[in-house]
């Protein structure tokens, strides 16, 4: 966690925000784009985060997505809670037709494989979720859906 940390949790608990994601994802891009990948609007937060590229469910085109992560021994945890929208962000139905991609986290990219969680296993993968980052469990009231969970695996040996 970083100093800005508190900041960016109140920030991403106002209920206007999800209407802001679509820009704040293209500035996020734009700023990873411009300092090589070096800096991303969560890392300014002091945020854990990844950049996920999987091909388009119906263009097959590459689409990268900044994410906020939980990184584990071996694993990444990511989250489609889109601020507690009433839709599930885009690249959720991506990954899930996909089930594999490329993510890079910090500054390293490597394929993937993926896995959505269920039960026990994405209440545990929740609760390490929430830790990071808080607002999760009021995204999960705002909405009538369930956000999805999804562990994305590196692939080994992979470079």
């Amino acid at each position: 966690m970083g100093l800005l940390t508190p900041l960016a949790v109140r920030l991403g608990s106002t209920s206007w925000l999800p209407r802001y994601l679509p820009q704040i994802t293209a500035i996020d891009k734009t700023l990873q784009r411009t300092s090589g990948g070096r800096l991303t609007l969560l890392d300014i937060a002091g945020l854990p985060n990844l950049m996920l590229t999987v091909p388009g469910r119906r263009s097959g085109l590459p689409r990268s997505t900044p994410l906020l992560c939980v990184p584990r021994e071996g694993s990444y945890l990511v989250a489609g809670s889109y601020f507690g929208g009433p839709v599930e962000p885009a690249w959720v139905g991506n990954l899930e037709a996909a089930g594999a991609g490329r993510l890079r986290f910090q500054r390293r990219t490597t394929p993937f494989t993926s896995r959505p969680l269920t039960g026990a296993e994405r209440s545990a993968a929740w609760a390490e979720l929430s830790l990071v980052w808080p607002n999760f469990a009021l995204y999960a009231r705002r909405t009538q859906r369930e956000i999805k969970v999804f562990e994305l695996t590196p692939v080994s040996g992979a470079a």
